[in-house]
């Protein structure tokens, strides 16, 4: 900046802080300018006030704010101080003077009293809260609390409403400071819901109490506020009664708020509060958004299962009210014309907002309360909407079951015939949308009672969806059963399918050339879908396909077709893929051709063609394999800049509900990139719900901030991060020249907390990335780099990757992470350094010790009240989720085991505290077989240096070798097996325990059964060990024989190998004990060879198959021809040919 301009600006400060007030008015004024010039010059100047001289501009604003006589300005200054005194990058207030901070705070207070204007003084409460959540907990403004109470007890409502408003916002800072004085806040809550005059004073009285009881840790002191309740519910309907329903909304969003956070506190006059709900959701004569809000207060009470498990399914008697209010919502929908001319499926003409939130309601309820409960309202409810005169409750019979079908699949797929007879007879109504709801809960049930439904009613589902197809009155209706082939083919095998392919290829294929635009889309969808289960049985139908899918690729140029030729490109490539490289070769090139120009093409944002020819391309690379390597420099650039697409975000305050305030926030807050926000509320994750289907925008709230994002551009960084992950899975190596690009692309993405799909992307294509630069290093092709270049990567993405699950709040993204971690630590092995180990290992105490808290805080929840059977099944689900994450940390410490060896001891040995826990009888058995694992790939990894572990954890191991659970007994007894080899002297004590505990096991009746036969063969392995090891400490002339006899083993096939191996030498060594007496054993050794020789490959390596042949050879020249012959006769028949065959060739 060049001198001149300095001094200019200089000037203008001194003159804006200076003692005429003129200057500053006029730079709020600019602040609020619709001009950007304007606007932006006067930030700058804000900001360079803000850091020359803090204290003049706080009192300015101060001023400002007692004496502006604009409304504007008074709002402004009170925005702009709450923005300097809010705790983030421009908090200002530790830079104050202790006189600017002692007049802020008096300023503030005289504001409150003397300020008449509403607006702004919800705003002062706002500034006043702000500053008081930061130093209030360090007692930094002592004069607040009395102000606050001589407020709530003056004679102004204004000043009460104040009081109440900072609060409600103070409460969560606060609140447990404030336990002492509960008896006097109870008394003036109680006071205030009772006999204030001013609804305003009981809604902010009402959000205090709530906000308060909120924070109240103790149930006991919650419950000293259960007289309110009364009162509380009574603030609602007084003002529902005087008409004052803006009023009453405000009351049920901080009800809604509390039965979301303190269901509990609502036990015990449950009854009351939801009967009243249910009233007002029944009055016709209320406003729609009144009666939502009470229907989103049931419905979050059903919702609240980690807080109140089972609580709501005690009421049935409201179910089946709130179920037959629903209904009655979607009633609420009008045959417009606009839905049967319509051009798209999402055309919704005709339905009200009454019917999209009976619609998700609906959903939402089933979900929470489960089939048990709602199964029988809806069959007492749906089949009397089904006969009823009006085609309306024929519709929403048939939307409701789609609806409830998910969280009723289990209790419905026992009712299967009822549920299929009853859609399918809705295909024949005379109203087309009736036809329509039929074939949408078809498509529905297709997803959620799959694929038993497809299993057992393919013969009447797929005719009946034909059938529908030939609708050529009603698009819609034909467009629909297209599309309702995709839910059905999904979960569906290629035999069931087949059969069926004439017929509907060729409908599909008439559908194709129909005039619709939306008909044409849903037979793509279609095609594509059952191209897509069908696989090779697909071939015969390419060349009738294939030429059309291509000219609606080449023809389809116009904006209004961009979506007909996107699913063209979807369908190609499936096709592609199903039919396989040979078959679609010649095509794939023309195709590729098409591609690359439109790839050329400048597209719109809002173009569908961009995400699906993305997908397109990673699919034809799927087909192409290597072939496709070419084309990489075309599909790459445009792929990587939807991968770093930055998310379209605006950020209000969670609790801003007046346009002027966030308007004037916005325009003061700074471009906001995707990291920044997160990172001061990394955990505060309170909910995601779309804003409206309309603008397709998704907010997310975290902790006082709401979000809105664009969710097409989501969904375009979320696809393209997929496909970045494709490619290099297929192309391995070939992806090696991408690397650098891609991997600073996809590393912070681990932690874009706005979208799931992004960081499950990001996070899949970490081991990827590893693996492509270690084999192209390997085979020569990574550019003349070495080694160096894959620790590089490593460094980069290891570290990476452990933070991220440091941070990540999903259970399941969690476990995808460690398994992640996994593969990268195979890969990368000794290259890991100290430190790295480190941090992984802290890593994992992190994990175990966040699942065990999860886990106990589930078993809390068993002992609540209203506990069911139900709430069992779902805690049962919660917890196997749970157990894939140990497993993981399993598999993590093996593969650490594994790469260090003894090295990794001393980390083993920290551990030691978080795993032996895991041995215990009160464990699962997931979690005790994890344990014993680690022990066992100690063992047999660290080998002498593991010796010194024996002493705890053997007795563990001989005791699990009988554990109820067939995985802990095969883990247990695999370590047995593995000790003996290795313990050498430590082991020699045990050697009778371990005997007679793997004889339990071998001697098991039901030991060869498929769930117990690993552990069976598992304990065979490991008395093989003994007797080859310990020899000296066992009868060996009973123990061999009594091995000998539980050959050959089949399930496990690893075993197999080194078991029979073993006998191979054993025979090789003429081993006295095996062959016994007088070769007596002879036979039966020469019919394992026989049985293991017939199996091929499977039970022994080429290795091994070579040395018995040769054994047998010796012995056919060795033997007397009389003990031949008999070893020969105890063959059976098919042994002896095999043998024959073998010997001869």
């Amino acid at each position: 900046m060049d001198p001149e301009s300095t001094q200019l600006q200089q000037a203008q400060i001194v003159a804006i802080l200076g003692p005429d007030p003129a200057p500053f008015e006029t730079l709020i004024s600019h602040l609020m300018s619709a001009s950007n010039e304007q606007r932006s010059h006067a930030e700058l100047l804000f900001n360079l006030c803000k850091q020359s001289d803090p204290n003049s501009l706080s009192l300015k604003l101060a001023h400002l704010l007692q004496f502006s006589p604009h409304l504007e300005a008074r709002a402004m200054a009170a925005i702009l101080l709450r923005k300097q005194l809010t705790r983030d990058d421009s908090y200002l207030w530790p830079r104050l003077s202790a006189s600017t901070q002692s007049s802020l705070k008096s300023i503030l207070l005289g504001c409150i009293q003397r300020e008449d204007a509403k607006t702004i003084s919800k705003k002062l409460c706002d500034t006043v809260s702000e500053l008081a959540s930061s130093i209030l907990p360090e007692n930094g403004w002592p004069e607040l609390l009395p102000f606050m109470f001589q407020c709530v007890t003056s004679d102004s409502e204004k000043l009460q409403e104040a009081a109440f408003l900072i609060f409600a916002q103070l409460a969560q800072y606060i609140g447990e400071t404030l336990v002492p004085h509960i008896k006097h806040l109870h008394s003036v809550f109680l006071q205030c819901l009772t006999s204030s005059s001013s609804s305003d004073v009981k809604i902010a009285a009402l959000s205090a109490a709530i906000n308060f009881i909120q924070c109240l840790s103790s149930s006991a002191d919650r419950d000293r506020f259960q007289d309110l309740l009364p009162m509380m519910m009574r603030t609602l309907t007084e003002a529902l009664n005087c008409g004052q329903e803006a009023t009453a909304q405000e009351a049920l969003e901080l009800l809604i708020e509390l039965a979301g956070t303190e269901p509990r506190f609502l036990r015990r006059q449950l009854v009351d509060v939801v009967g009243s709900m249910l009233q007002i959701a029944e009055a016709e004569s209320l406003e729609e958004g009144t009666r939502h809000l009470a229907v989103e207060f049931v419905i979050t009470l059903a919702e609240a299962r980690e807080r109140a498990p089972g609580m709501m399914r005690k009421l049935p008697q409201f179910i089946s009210r709130l179920f037959a209010i629903l209904m009655k919502m979607l009633l609420d929908i009008e045959d417009d014309p606009a839905w049967h001319s319509a051009d798209t499926e999402d055309e919704d003409a005709g339905e009200s907002s009454n019917y999209s939130v009976g619609q998700e309601c609906l959903d939402r309820l089933a979900i929470s309360l489960g089939g048990n409960t709602i199964v029988p309202v809806a069959s007492e409810l749906l089949p009397a909407y089904l006969v009823a005169p009006e085609w309306q409750k024929h519709h929403a019979a048939l939307i409701a079951l789609a609806q409830i079908a998910e969280g009723c699949s289990k209790v419905m797929l026992k009712n299967l015939e009822q549920v299929v007879t009853m859609v399918l007879n809705s295909f024949q109504d005379p109203h087309p949308r009736v036809r329509w709801a039929a074939i949408n809960a078809i498509g529905q049930l297709s997803t959620d009672l799959g694929p038993d439904l497809q299993v057992q009613y393919h013969q009447r589902v797929l005719p009946a969806l034909a059938a529908s197809m030939d609708d050529f009155q009603n698009p819609r209706v034909q467009a629909h059963a297209a599309s309702a082939v995709l839910n059905f083919s999904e979960n569906c095998t290629p035999d069931i399918l087949t059969p069926y392919l004439d017929g509907i290829v060729s409908k599909l294929l008439v559908l194709l050339q129909n005039g619709k635009q939306m008909v044409q889309e849903g037979a793509l969808t279609a095609l594509a879908s059952v191209a897509d289960s069908s696989q090779e049985h697909f071939q015969k139908y390419y060349d009738a396909v294939m030429p059309y899918l291509k000219a609606i690729l080449v023809n389809a140029t116009d904006k209004s077709n961009r979506m007909l030729r996107a699913k063209a490109m979807e369908c190609i490539s499936l096709v592609g893929m199903a039919v396989g490289k040979e078959k679609f070769k010649e095509d794939a090139k023309q195709v590729m051709e098409v591609l690359m120009s439109l790839q050329g093409a400048q597209m719109e944002t809002d173009d569908p063609t961009t995400s699906y020819m993305l997908q397109a391309w990673a699919r034809l690379c799927k087909c192409l394999g290597q072939d496709f390597l070419p084309y990489m420099s075309v599909v790459m650039p445009p792929l990587l800049q939807s991968a770093q697409l930055k998310p379209d975000v605006t950020i209000t305050s969670a609790d801003s509900d007046n346009e002027i305030e966030e308007s004037d926030d916005e325009r003061y807050s700074s471009e906001c990139s995707s990291r920044p926000v997160l990172d001061n509320s990394e955990h505060s994750f309170v909910s995601i719900f779309p804003l409206s289907i309309l603008s397709n925008m998704e907010t997310i709230t975290l902790g006082d901030k709401r979000i809105g994002i664009k969710t097409s551009v989501l969904e375009e960084k979320a696809t393209a991060c997929n496909m970045l992950c494709c490619y290099a899975d297929e192309l391995k190596e070939g992806f090696f020249p991408w690397i650098d690009q891609v991997a600073p692309t996809l590393v912070p993405l681990l932690k874009f907390y706005f979208h799931e799909e992004v960081r499950k992307a990001a996070v899949s294509a970490m081991p990827e990335l590893l693996r492509s630069a270690k084999l192209a290093v390997e085979k020569g092709l990574a550019q003349g780099r070495n080694e160096s270049y894959i620790k590089q990567l490593s460094d980069y993405i290891v570290p990476a990757l452990v933070e991220a699950l440091h941070k990540e709040p999903d259970t399941e993204i969690c476990g995808s992470m460690l398994d992640a971690l996994n593969e990268c630590l195979q890969i990368s092995g000794r290259l890991l350094d100290e430190s790295q180990v480190r941090s992984i290992v802290d890593e994992i105490k992190q994990v175990i010790t966040a699942s065990s808290s999860r886990k106990r805080e589930r078993a809390e929840r068993t002992k609540a009240e209203d506990f069911d059977a139900e709430e069992g099944e779902l805690l049962k689900e919660e917890n196997e989720q749970e157990e894939e994450v140990f497993d993981q940390v399993g598999e993590i410490l093996g593969t650490l085991i594994k790469t260090f060896k003894a090295s990794f001891l001393p980390f083993f040995d920290e551990l030691a505290s978080y795993l032996t826990p895991m041995w215990g009888k009160d464990k699962t058995a997931e979690e005790r077989r994890i344990a014993i694992c680690i022990f066992d790939d100690v063992a047999e990894q660290c080998r002498e240096a593991a010796l010194k572990y024996y002493d705890t954890y053997l007795p563990f191991l001989l005791e699990a070798c009988n554990d109820e659970n067939s995985d802990v007994r095969q883990a247990a007894v695999y370590g047995l097996g593995v000790c003996a080899e290795f313990g050498g002297a430590a082991f020699k004590p045990l050697v009778g325990e371990a005997l007679s505990r793997l004889n339990v096991v071998i001697q098991h009746p039901n030991a060869l059964q498929p769930d117990n036969v690993m552990a069976y063969d598992n304990a065979v392995s490991a008395l093989g060990k003994i007797c080859q090891f310990h020899r000296d400490s066992i009868d060996s002339a009973q123990v061999v024989p009594a091995w000998l006899s539980c050959l050959p083993i089949k399930g496990d096939l690893i075993e197999a190998k080194a078991v029979h191996d073993q006998l191979c030498s054993m025979v090789e060594m003429s081993d006295r004990e095996l062959l016994g007496p007088n070769n007596q054993y002879l036979p039966k050794i020469v019919a394992v060879f026989a049985e293991v020789l017939l199996a091929g490959k499977d039970l022994a390596t080429e290795q091994t198959i070579s040395r018995m042949i040769n054994l047998l050879r010796q012995l056919q020249q060795t033997l007397p021809p009389s003990t031949l012959a008999s070893t020969w006769s105890s063959l059976q028949p098919q042994q002896q040919l095999a043998l024959q065959s073998i010997l001869s060739s």
